[in-house]
């Protein structure tokens, strides 16, 4: 296990953490998480020996070992995709070569009852124990099963690092880490260049992980699928839950009533004894025992209540005028970039005040069709319209990136204001927790939850009534991110948002694009409506392989299966209440997740008992999709439509 010992790190007068102790244990699933700047990544640096703290130590097992995703990377080599990925097995190559050294010199050695002899024939037993827990003769269809898992294709395998962007050129780190099978895996926002398959990959091949995962995301559906422990590191200090994170926001207030609760209780106590002891005092025959008392009360170990951090800033979209009826019409579009086709005569309407996610893997087309919206990509065919009155406001993937980084916050907000708002400026930037001199701090200091914060508060120096987001969740902590969802709950114009977020997702859109194929495919709902109908869609798709193969049998075997129309009745009625069962299962559920999408959720006093209800509810799900899947095939075996 690691241990970590009295760890303190201080910036000038600030103090970062706090003679922090903490012991990660095998097997565990740990979340670690805080606002931004708290200091997680810093710890998981000091945990990874990367960093060496002010004060404290770091101790684990030798012979451990420990892989690390940092949040930026970037590869300057000549490799192909599978090579690069294939370097994590350098230990199963050095373990090879080591093998065929002792298998040449066993071949031409006759000592065989020297101890030198048999020291040879041990060492060859460990490397092959070692190479077996490596996996070793695997090698190769592992790394291409998880390249594929994290999102690349087949043609990607051989082409040069280079050549892709920071986004995948991290899940080419992350799939190096993940294929040499580290004793403790350390992530640092895994999640934040993935799309929501690779997420739901990712997910399962940590819930199956053998060794220990911590990890820092913003992604509560991630880190309560994943983690089973959280770290909360606020004001410098730490507090250790065993709970996932959505246990943790209610183990965090219950932990903060009891505090309070002996607070109090302990300031009465401390109030009486005073009173007491000044009574005492007054007399000179109680003298000594009011000194006595005294003594006591200043031995007495204080209750203090931890401060929260719980500062955020305020965002409110402005009404939004009223635009046409169709605010977008894209009518058989083409976009090519070179010989690479991207998007292939794809059609979508845009009504007044719809609500959109678009959703798919990275490359499908989701950016670039916003970009093309907005008007800043140029179509290759077809056409695009914006209807009447429409005013667009647009927040890039990397907007918060594209900000001059010698500007001030305040000028960042002049370039991007028109004069009548001139004056509102700095009490714009208080609202986005930048006041006084915060306004005179250069762009390129700012954090990235910072800059993201600011390029928010540009957004609203104009009117707009459709509003596109691209991944406007990356670099915002979880507080922010509440924020900025409940916003746009009560943006009255047209919103479409392009996010891997779920959490985000949830609740916040009506109507989900995915990009797949060069094409666009609806569902007319949130992105949980999406997943639930995306994974009923492929058992459908495996069903109907099946009744295809099955068919082909019965017809070669040229046998017909009579059924009486009783018995079809039966299994027809079978199938259309089991149905009803998963839509009604699922209506439930959907509302479930609205409610404990609310941050105001988690601390009332049903909050625990209703999580309990809706773990038991998608196990009622798993056991209703079984039986609707049993019917289905009932009713395809006797030829029923």
């Amino acid at each position: 296990m690691i241990t970590a010992t009295d760890i303190s790190v201080k910036y000038g007068d600030r103090v970062l953490l706090d003679h922090l102790d903490l012991v990660i244990k095998q097997q565990d699933r740990v979340g670690l998480v805080g606002r931004n700047g708290a200091g997680k990544s810093t710890l998981l640096k000091i945990l990874a020996s990367e960093i060496n703290p002010d004060t404290g130590s770091i101790s684990r097992p030798n012979g451990t070992t420990m892989g690390f995703l940092h949040q930026e990377v970037h590869f300057k080599g000549t490799r192909s995709v599978k090579e690069e990925a294939m370097s994590a097995f350098e230990e199963v190559r050095k373990i090879e070569a080591r093998q065929a050294q002792i298998n040449k010199e066993l071949q031409v050695r006759t000592d065989y009852e020297t101890t030198d002899y048999h020291n040879l024939l041990d060492e060859w037993s460990e490397l092959n124990d070692r190479f077996l827990h490596l996996d070793g003769a695997s090698a190769e269809a592992n790394t291409e099963k998880v390249l594929r898992g994290l999102g690349f294709a087949s043609k990607d395998l051989s082409r040069k690092t280079s050549e892709f962007s920071g986004g995948w050129q991290m899940r080419i780190e992350l799939a190096k880490i993940l294929l040499q099978r580290p004793d403790y895996l350390l992530l640092d926002e895994p999640t934040n260049h993935l799309d929501i398959e690779s997420i739901l990959w990712l997910e399962k091949f940590l819930q199956d992980y053998s060794g220990a995962v911590i990890l820092i995301s913003h992604d509560k559906l991630f880190l309560d699928n994943v983690t089973r422990r959280t770290l909360e590191i606020e004001l410098g200090n730490l507090y250790d839950y065993n709970a996932a994170y959505s246990g943790y926001l209610i183990q965090r207030v219950e932990r903060r009533e009891k505090q309070q609760s002996a607070f109090d209780n302990q300031q009465k106590v401390i109030a009486q004894r005073e009173k007491t002891i000044n009574r005492f005092m007054a007399k000179a025959t109680k003298t000594k025992m009011a000194q006595s008392m005294q003594k006591q009360l200043d031995k007495m170990e204080r209750i203090e209540v931890g401060q929260e951090d719980t500062e955020t800033f305020k965002l409110r979209f402005p009404p939004a005028s009223r635009s046409g009826q169709i605010a977008v019409k894209v009518n058989k579009l083409e976009k090519s970039y070179g010989h690479v086709s991207v998007l292939q005569g794809v059609d979508l309407a845009v009504e007044r005040a719809d609500r959109l996610a678009f959703v798919g893997q990275n490359g499908q087309g989701k950016t670039t069709l916003a970009k093309i919206i907005v008007g800043k990509e140029r179509l290759t065919g077809g056409g695009l319209e914006l209807g009447h009155n429409v005013e667009i406001g647009y927040y890039a993937q990397d907007q918060s990136d594209t900000l001059d980084q010698d500007s001030t916050i305040l000028q960042t907000m002049e370039q991007s204001s028109p004069p009548e708002m001139r004056t509102r400026l700095r009490s714009i930037l208080g609202a986005f927790m930048f006041s006084g001199e915060d306004a005179d701090k250069k762009v390129k200091v700012l954090s990235g939850g910072e800059r993201a914060r600011l390029a928010l508060a540009c957004l609203l120096l104009k009117p707009f009534n459709l509003l596109v987001l691209d991944e406007p969740t990356n670099h915002l902590d979880m507080l922010s991110k509440e924020v900025l969802k409940e916003a746009l709950l009560k943006f009255d114009g047209t919103l479409l948002v392009v996010s891997h977020d779920r959490d985000f997702l949830a609740g916040l859109t009506t109507r989900t694009i995915e990009f797949r194929d060069h094409q666009l495919h609806e569902y007319l709902g949130d992105v949980n409506y999406f997943l639930e109908k995306r994974a009923l869609d492929n058992m459908r798709a495996v069903e109907k392989t099946t009744e295809k193969v099955a068919k082909a049998s019965v017809t070669a075997a040229k046998e017909v299966v009579e059924i009486s129309q009783e018995e079809r009745k039966r299994l027809l009625r079978n199938l259309r209440n089991a149905e009803k069962t998963v839509e009604k299962l699922e209506a439930a559920s959907m509302k479930m997740e609205l409610q404990m999408a609310d941050p105001a959720f988690y601390g009332t006093p049903e909050a625990e008992q209703t999580i309990q209800n809706y773990q038991k509810l998608k196990r009622d799900i798993e056991e209703a999709l079984h039986n609707w899947e049993k019917a289905q095939e009932e009713a395809d075996l006797a030829g029923l439509e």
